[in-house]
Parts: C-alpha cells; structure tokens; sequence
C-alpha cells in the first residue's frame, strides 16, 4: 500500500509540474502590449452612471495602439525612419474613433472610428486620419482614404519616455489636446468640441 501511495504522490507531482510548465508558456504573445486613451481621461475607470458617461457627461476620443519600448535603441530618424508612414505605434495601425464630430485645425471630422497613422520629421509630424481599419502595421495604407492632414510641431520631453504613449490634457470646456510621447520627442494635437 506504501508503494502504490508513493507512486500516486510522484505521479501526481509529475502531473502537476507539466501542467504549471505547459500554462506557462505563451507563445506569440506581442512584445508591445496595447493600450487605450479616453477623452475625458478617466471614462474607462470612473464610470459613475452609464457605460456611456463620466460624471454625466460622455466620452469624446477613445485611441487604441500598442506601446513599443525604446529599449536602448534611437527611436526617431532611426527605427521610425523620418518622412514614412508610421503606424503609430507597434503591430496593427492606432485607431482612433471619435464619439462626435470634433475639430482639429479647423477641419471637422465626424463621429466615427478611423486608423491613426503618422509621418514624422525631425521638426513636424503629419498627423493623418484614414478610413482603413484593422490594418496591419501601414503596409496596406492608402493615402486615397485619408480624410484629413494636419502637421504639428516637434517638442522635446523633459525626462525620457521609454514606452511610446499616448495621453489627452483637457485644455478648456470645449478643447483637449492628444500627447503623444516617445524617448525625447512630444507632439500636441489640438482638438476642438462643442461643450459637453
């Protein structure tokens, strides 16, 4: 009886030990994990009163991108050549979907959810707003289906930002701007609202 408890117990064990090692491994997983942004900032985590609203009042901008990591290497120049096409961010092309019609540099862009594509410089970006969806990093973009073009300036950040980000800043009642952060390198993108 000894024996066949002994063996039970060491075989239970084995069992154990190649079902902890198999669950472990998770092939394919990407190395940049996504993320999302809301407009209002907290929508995704202080929702008080419908899926819907924060503090009564609804979302505007929601992006969803993946966050790749600067890892030692040079980022802008470098890995994100200058003057292509960019997805930004890593694996499928950033989408943004604006909730209602919102305004940048005094072009409207209706409610919707559109790819989010840019085209950096060492001075400006391209900001670009197209209606491809679920798109594999920009090797299918099609500059036919872009809907607006704006360029915004290069800033630099005080400190390093090691995994690129991106964050909206309320600026008044009826503006925000969407901060895009990456190594050394900031871009602002203003966007105008009606009040909400």
């Amino acid at each position: 009886m000894y024996e066949i408890m002994k063996f039970l117990i060491m075989l239970f064990l084995v069992a154990s030990l190649t079902a902890t090692t198999n669950a472990q491994k998770m092939d394919g997983l990407d190395k940049s994990p996504m993320d999302m942004a809301y407009y209002p900032d907290n929508f995704a985590h202080d929702r008080k009163f419908s899926p819907k609203l924060i503090d009564g009042l609804p979302a505007i901008v929601r992006v969803t991108y993946s966050r790749p990591a600067k890892n030692g290497r040079e980022i802008f120049g470098k890995l994100i050549k200058y003057n292509e096409v960019w997805r930004t961010g890593a694996n499928e092309a950033a989408e943004i979907k604006f909730y209602r019609d919102v305004t940048l540099q005094g072009k409207t862009v209706k409610a919707g959810t559109y790819s989010l594509f840019t085209i950096p410089t060492a001075t400006e970006w391209t900001i670009i707003i197209n209606t491809d969806l679920d798109e594999w990093g920009a090797y299918s973009y099609k500059e036919a289906n872009d809907i607006l073009r704006i360029n915004v300036p290069v800033k630099q950040t005080k400190e390093v930002v090691e995994n690129f980000s991106i964050k909206f800043r309320k600026e008044n009642d009826q503006s925000a701007v969407m901060m895009m952060a990456w190594d050394a390198t900031l871009i602002e993108v203003p966007i105008s609202f009606n009040h909400y």
